[in-house]
């Protein structure tokens, strides 16, 4: 039933696109004629999903989507994206078009003059249709360009925090964060090659990773884990699990299956030169004074609550300066910035500040917020600090647009 109703409905956005199509393009373009324009759009709107379809079905044999049919996925998305900008305008020129017909028809006389009905709505129709389509290039082609480019176009985010009871030992001292690698997604070797090297070249006194290594499987890092070794820092590197790393998004022949997936998962971060926190703590010594790193399994709202953030906290003591890894931001909603035993930074990542959006000086949008209050960036309650990570990598669409992948380096200061 859910099937039939979500195709409906795609048709409805399908037909009512083709009602701006029609009426923009119904003399043909650059010699083309219009037949040809409207079966090609026909064409593409009916194929594109179809070839979906049969990789959603493959992926049910084999539990991994072909690349190919997440390409074409994508480019469904793309175009869909396009063609619902294209509607909003059109419907929104109908709604205006219904009332002026009601308004001439009983307040300004039964009859409408030719002048009116031949003239004067047609070209108002067509203008508008034509500004809809413009408008429509803006999404087709900023997220084309998302796919192509922006998913390596990766920035470095620096943000300093401030404490006054930071040991002395480490004002100044930096921590590099990468998050959400899901390296099932990579594509381009040089354009993740860049990323690497750009956290590298931030030479922080501490590297840490906040999950999400693969979408699934952790055979998607196979071909990765070399590169990602070539990370290090003074003080170390250090890591915790996301939600995608748990092998949950897949149907497993075995339990057996699963657990080995989740063991070669594990060891991969080993692999790559990073020791995995499941529940503990870390002392991080410097000059004779010290501060606690934790790291907690994923959790979060809808995402399992595996962590456990007492066991990490009982061999620390509550007047240790504390950071804290954790996935989902949810969690220092949740157990973190209320806790007894004062947490001073949390890092997660986990939203990917859904990959698009606008982030401008002063202001700061994306879709995602609608479903979480805290989503990039760095938030403060109480002198508690957290920083979201708008991740590494991609998930679902392959690009990004205005939220551009993230590595961020973190500089504690010490108030005097």
């Amino acid at each position: 039933m859910n099937f039939i109703i979500i195709f409906i409905l795609l048709l409805a956005i399908d037909f009512y696109a083709f009602q701006g199509i029609k009426t923009s393009f119904g003399d043909g373009l650059f010699g083309i004629q219009a037949n040809w324009i409207f079966i090609g759009y026909w064409l593409i709107s009916i194929v594109l999903p179809i070839l979906f379809l049969v990789g959603v079905f493959e992926m049910r044999k084999t539990q991994l989507m072909p690349s190919v049919w997440v390409f074409i996925g994508n480019i469904w998305f793309v175009l869909l994206m396009s063609k619902l900008v294209l509607i909003l305008f059109i419907f929104g020129e109908d709604i205006y078009r219904f009332f002026e017909g009601i308004y001439l028809k009983w307040f300004n006389g039964n009859q409408i003059s030719d002048e009116v009905s031949e003239s004067f709505l047609p070209s108002s129709r067509k203008f508008i249709s034509n500004s809809a389509i413009l408008l429509a290039a803006f999404p087709l082609l900023s997220l084309t360009y998302g796919l192509v480019r922006g998913r390596y176009q990766y920035k470095i985010h620096k943000q300093q925090v401030f404490y006054k009871d930071l040991p002395e030992a480490f004002d100044g001292f930096t921590i590099t964060q990468i998050s959400d690698i899901h390296a099932g997604s990579f594509e381009d070797r040089e354009g993740v090659l860049k990323g690497i090297e750009m956290a590298k070249a931030l030479n922080s006194d501490l590297l840490v990773f906040t999950g999400d290594l693969v979408n699934t499987y952790a055979s998607e890092f196979d071909p990765w884990y070399k590169d990602f070794n070539t990370l290090k820092a003074k003080f170390g590197q250090f890591s915790v699990l996301g939600n995608h790393d748990y092998g949950e998004y897949a149907k497993w022949d075995s339990l057996e299956a699963k657990e080995s997936n989740f063991r070669d998962l594990k060891n991969h971060h080993s692999n790559m030169g990073f020791r995995l926190l499941l529940d503990e703590s870390i002392k991080i010594e410097k000059d004779g004074q010290h501060i606690q790193l934790l790291g907690v399994e994923n959790w979060g709202l809808g995402f399992g609550k595996r962590g456990n953030l007492p066991k990490a906290l009982s061999t620390v003591d509550h007047q240790d300066f504390k950071v804290l890894l954790s996935h989902d931001p949810t969690h220092w909603e949740n157990e973190v910035k209320l806790n007894s035993n004062k947490i001073h930074l949390t890092l997660s990542g986990h939203t990917h500040g859904m990959q698009m959006g606008i982030e401008i000086p002063g202001f700061k949008w994306s879709p995602i917020q609608y479903k979480y209050q805290k989503w990039a960036g760095v938030y403060e309650e109480n002198e508690r600090y957290l920083y979201i990570n708008r991740g590494f990598g991609v998930l679902g669409f392959r690009g990004r647009v205005g939220i551009w992948p993230e590595i961020t380096q973190i500089e504690l200061k010490k108030l005097s």
